[in-house]
């Protein structure tokens, strides 16, 4: 049975391999995905297979941090390995050293420097990696004599056979630690990825991209970038003219945009082992439910956005790491109903607003957070509901607590049904929803508690009436 050891250095696997012998020689699983994902094994997707030989005892390979992960193990002899961390954090220089003979692997992630010695003949080591070799790839390196990581080699290094430029790599305190795999956030110019800048900030390893910088409905979107260096891709983009989403055109771009994009980045994420977090909307449902949408509730989205965007969930969950983040009513920094009714106010107009669909606000930095905290906690991948909690509000209810925030009389808000708002309508009008509630226990669950969504309207308004 395969048995997994951690070790000091987080990420780093050290594995007991059975080995069945007789008579004939013997034979092992070397690598058995199944049974190593199950014992904690990262399912890292190895694509290519490498073996190294060393027929002399004592020949030591340097330390090296390699921009992928691989795992290693013995086909036949005995070497000592040396793993130093070499990512960005707290454990950066830890050590950890071990044997490894035909019944020993080590899974060795991505940043963690690597070395190996020799201790019988005729030794062969195999290691599967992630990634294919590149002559431009980039690597950390360590010194084997580091003080700092005081290696207690078994051979001396005066009396075995080493590189010579495995010789002068730097020393611990001299060594550009290897940042984490980059985290790409789409839409980065919208009220959800304003959010998760706030949120996220401006770590070199976070990329911030606007449809200029990266349009994700480019049939080039695949060889956009080098997708393994990248960890996770957060899709904040999105196409939300609700209603423009009825004409010719907008049916066009809100199916490329909100289906189709997502599509192209959850094959990409699949082929690279990324993490794909993707933002859904309330419009999936169709509103008819007496109590609120759990995650698992059948999508049955009426109009033509809650259709693409519906599309686009399902092509997201098709990756196995994945976070759909299904959201309702967002207020941020950006163009929303919240701020259009303190213009109102301050305007002196008294709106019509809709009374008869019921929901609750999000504000964005929940959003943020809530996906942070996902990722951090690595909690189980699948659609998680997230909005602001609290009891069910009418549009009208909303538009009367900014009224009265702001120091206007709420009774100027007239309610409205949504058939009688929309009759005199001179285009095209997308169907809503008449019930966005959706349940919040599984993403309680999993260790976050969003924020009252009335409280937050009330901080929201305040904020806006200090900005003019």
């Amino acid at each position: 049975m395969v048995s997994i050891t951690r070790t000091p250095i987080p990420g780093l696997l050290l594995f007991d391999l059975p080995v069945h012998g007789d008579a004939r020689g013997w034979f092992k699983e070397n690598w058995q995905r199944e049974k190593m994902v199950a014992a904690g094994l990262p399912d890292f997707g190895p694509v290519q297979n490498n073996i190294s030989f060393n027929d002399a005892v004592g020949t030591t390979r340097g330390i090296h941090a390699e921009p992928w992960d691989k795992f290693v193990s013995v086909a036949t002899g005995r070497i000592f390995g040396a793993w130093v961390d070499l990512r960005e954090g707290p454990t950066f220089g830890a050590v950890f050293t071990t044997e490894i003979d035909p019944s020993r692997a080590i899974f060795v992630p991505r940043g963690v420097g690597n070395s190996y010695q020799t201790l019988a003949p005729d030794t062969a080591y195999t290691y599967l990696v992630n990634d294919h070799w590149s002559a431009d790839a980039r690597y950390a390196n360590l010194n084997l004599a580091d003080e700092t990581a005081g290696i207690d080699w078994p051979i001396p290094l005066t009396d075995v056979e080493i590189s010579e430029k495995d010789k002068t790599h730097p020393r611990l305190a001299d060594v550009t630690p290897v940042p984490p795999r980059k985290i790409l956030i789409t839409g980065a110019d919208g009220q959800v990825g304003r959010a998760l800048h706030a949120e996220f900030g401006d770590a070199s390893h976070i990329e911030y991209a606007t449809r200029t910088a990266l349009d994700i409905t480019s049939p080039g979107l695949a060889d956009a970038r080098h997708w393994r260096d990248y960890g996770t891709i957060i899709n904040a983009a999105a196409y939300t003219a609700v209603d423009t989403a009825e004409t010719p055109d907008g049916r066009r771009d809100a199916w490329a945009i909100n289906a189709a994009a997502p599509a192209a980045l959850a094959r990409i994420a699949t082929e690279h082992g990324i993490t794909l977090v993707h933002i859904s909307s309330d419009y999936v449902h169709d509103g008819t439910s007496e109590g609120a949408y759990t995650e698992d509730a059948p999508v049955s989205p009426l109009g033509v956005y809650g259709q693409t965007k519906a599309a686009g969930d399902l092509a997201a969950a098709t990756t196995p790491r994945h976070y759909i983040i299904r959201t309702s009513w967002v207020i941020g920094d950006g163009h929303n109903f919240v701020r259009t009714m303190a213009n109102l106010a301050e305007r002196g107009i008294d709106p019509t607003v809709i009374d008869d669909q019921h929901g609750r606000l999000t504000v964005t930095s929940d959003i943020a957070a809530g996906i942070r905290h996902l990722l951090g906690t690595r909690a189980p991948h699948g659609t998680y509901n997230l909005t602001g909690t609290g009891p069910a509000r009418t549009w009208a209810d909303i538009a009367r607590d900014v009224y009265q925030h702001l120091g206007h009389d709420p009774a100027r808000i007239t309610p409205v049904t949504t058939d009688a708002y929309y009759a005199n309508a001179t285009g095209p009008t997308a169907p809503r929803p008449r019930n966005s509630m959706l349940d919040l226990d599984k993403v309680t669950r999993a260790g976050f508690t969003p924020t009252d969504a009335d409280s937050a309207l009330r901080t929201y308004v305040e904020e806006l009436g200090r900005a003019r």
